[in-house]
């Protein structure tokens, strides 16, 4: 079965990008792009639109964007690591942002890794090979979730 990305990305130029990017780098994992961190959360968890989806069926890997209406990145981070169901997801934070502050606060609520949008295709196209080698290919996932 191959492995489900979800992209939360409100800028549709930036979601072109990245679909570009993924192609370009042969990564032809399904890409799930929602607009928003409140439809990122919908998706996750079955609801609103993705009410009929097979929740057991969780992304390999989420990217998120930090600056997003309704929820912002960091506030869907907050309620993805809630869940014990996607507490241990790998989330990587794809943003344009190089604030401190919001690195910081990335890894305090529990992000995998933290990557700048490279503003050139190229540097973008060679990070997300990077990105999909290691999270899609190197790193080992559990088959199934933690219980406390």
């Amino acid at each position: 079965m191959r492995k489900l990305i979800l992209l939360a990305e409100d800028n549709p130029d930036d979601v072109l990008l990245t679909q570009r990017a993924f192609k370009k780098s042969n990564i032809l994992n399904e890409l799930v792009v929602v607009n928003d961190g409140q439809e990122a959360l919908d998706y996750l968890f079955g609801k609103g639109k993705y009410k009929e989806r097979d929740i057991s069926i969780m992304p390999e890997i989420i990217l998120l964007d930090l600056k997003m209406p309704k929820l912002d990145g960091l506030e869907t981070l907050k309620k993805i690591r809630k869940s014990l169901k996607t507490k241990h997801l790998p989330v990587i934070i794809l943003t344009t942002s190089k604030e401190e502050k919001d690195i910081v606060k990335s890894y305090c609520l529990g992000a995998n890794s933290y990557i700048n949008k490279p503003v050139d295709f190229d540097q973008f196209v060679e990070a997300v090979n990077q990105l999909g080698l290691y999270w899609l290919v190197l790193n080992q996932q559990p088959k199934s979730t933690c219980s406390e």
